[in-house]
This record gives structure tokens, sequence and C-alpha cells, in this order.
């Protein structure tokens, strides 16, 4: 390779290694969101603890955007932000906290799994990314490694459960593919606060209809519980994962979100008292092959579109 090819090509790669790396960290956040609902809604009921969580990260989102002087987004993005916010911010941990009520979190963190290709797949609608044919295959067996999972830790059926976790996956997977899409037109930072700025006429009447009457004899864990799903998982997790999906693609980044059922795993077993099988390290490694493979498949550029 010439110098000069090596100077024009160099650039790109710290930039999508950096993008992985942040979404990574993003995962990592987002493992510990089922464990942690899971040990809320034993105290608080999904409906509030949905409300709640949306309520504080909002008014934080707010106190930040105006501390640093931010602008409102142009008319055009409010569309997408609305999307976003319905998916992200609402639809998704009410769904996911009405599933961990009858399923425990490393059960949950497996039907999660399949995420990544719910996203690739919106993400190849709304962004016209074009994953290579091998992305697909490594996406599709680590897909299938999930539900063949699933199945058989649930003796071959679904519970109610799972069915609201495969309705979170898939509102979850439209709200992060047109959050994706906003970061290029702001910081991903920004973009997850605006969301939960305009959820907020909606997630404060909320809170205030939902608190529970007893709230005085909450224990001290749910409502830790509670912050930690408000300010990490429905917040400042988003920073980094907005800002991974933004320098190394969408549909790549996703991906990494197959070793989230593995992190959740972790926090399960430690926090909730779940045990972990040699069966689940088993499909860990499996699926961790397949992340690898996809990982490393570049994404084709999307048509440039003049005007």
């Amino acid at each position: 390779m010439s110098s000069t090819s090596r100077t024009l090509t160099s650039p790109a790669l710290p930039r999508e290694h950096l993008g992985l790396v942040l979404g990574f960290v993003g995962m990592a956040i987002f493992g510990g969101t089922l464990p942690a609902t899971r040990i809320a809604v034993s105290a608080i009921d999904p409906l509030a603890m949905t409300a709640l969580r949306t309520a504080i990260a909002g008014l934080c989102s707010l106190a930040l955007l105006v501390v640093l002087r931010r602008p409102p987004p142009p008319r055009r993005l409010w569309p997408q932000l609305a999307i976003a916010m319905i998916c992200v911010s609402i639809a998704f941990p009410f769904l996911m906290a009405l599933g961990v009520q009858t399923v425990d979190a490393s059960h949950g963190g497996v039907v999660l799994g399949i995420l990544p290709i719910a996203t690739a797949l919106v993400a190849v609608v709304i962004t016209h990314e074009r994953p290579r044919p091998l992305f697909w295959i490594a996406s599709m067996a680590g897909a299938a490694l999930v539900i063949a999972f699933a199945l058989r830790q649930g003796g071959g059926t679904f519970s109610a459960g799972d069915l609201f976790l495969f309705a979170a996956v898939a509102v979850s997977a439209i709200g992060y593919a047109f959050s994706g899409r906003l970061t290029a037109q702001m910081p991903g930072w920004e973009v997850i606060s605006w969301v939960l700025v305009m959820a907020l006429p909606i997630s404060l009447p909320a809170a205030a209809l939902t608190m529970p009457a007893d709230i005085g004899q909450i224990a001290l864990k749910p409502w830790l519980s509670l912050l930690y799903v408000a300010l990490f998982s429905q917040w400042i997790g988003f920073f980094a994962w907005n800002a991974g999906m933004a320098m190394g693609g969408i549909a790549r980044v996703s991906q990494v979100q197959l070793l989230q059922p593995f992190v959740t795993f972790a926090l399960a077993a430690f926090f909730n008292d779940e045990t972990i099988t040699l069966q689940i390290l088993l499909f860990a490694a499996a699926v961790v092959a397949t992340v690898a493979i996809s990982t490393r498949t570049r994404s084709r550029p999307a048509p440039v579109v003049q005007g």
C-alpha cells in the first residue's frame, strides 16, 4: 500500500474502533437495566417506575441543556425525535418492566439479545446502510442462538413475559435506529437529552399520578435501582451508545449488544442471586464468536443523495 493510500484510509479506522469502544461502554451500562428493573418492580408498579425514571432523566436533561445553553433542535428533526421519544423513553421501559415481573433478569437478558439484529434491520430501512452478506450471516447466527437458548430455557415455549420483552425489542430497535440517525445532525448526548425533555409533558404528570401511596415503606434497594435505570440506563448510557453508532455505523455497532445478555447474567448473579450455569457460559462463547465476525465486517457505504 502506498503512503498516500495509508494517509487516506488510516484516519477512518480509529474512528470506527472508537465507535465500537463507546458502543461497548453503552452496552455495559444497559446490561444493568434488567437486574435493576427487576429489583425496582418488586416494590414499585411498572407504570409508576416507567414514569418516574423518565421524569427524573428528563429533568436532569433539561438542567444540562439549560446550563450549556443549547438551542432547540430544528423543527424538521422533531418528528424523528418524537418517534425516538415514544420508543426509547416510554414504550421500551414500560414493556420491559412488565416483562421482568414474571421472568428472571437473566432470562430477559437472553430475549433482549435479539435486539442487535432488529436494530440492524431498522437501520437498513431508514439509513440505507448496506451490510455485507457475512455481516448478516453472523448476525442471524447470533440471533438464532439467542432464540434457541430462550426456547430451551422455557421448555419450548415463550411466556407472557417473553412476549412483553419481544415487543420491547421491536420498539427499542426503532428508537435506537432513529437515535443513531439523529446523531448525524447533533451530538449523541444532545439527542437523548432532547428526547427526554420532549417526554416531560407526559412523564411528569404520569409520575405525579402514579406515585406509590406507600412511598415511605419502600426499601432503599428499589429506590437505588430506580435511580440507576433513570440516570444511567435512560440517559447517560445513551451518551456513549449514540456517539458509538455515529462513529461506527448503526448496523455494525449494534452487534456489540449481542454481548449484553452476558453482562446481564453477571449482574443478575451478583445482585439478584440468579444462577449462571455451564450452558449459559458455553452459549456466551458461541455468541461472542458471532459478534467477533460481524464487527469485523464493514458496511457498504450508503448511496449519496444530492439535495
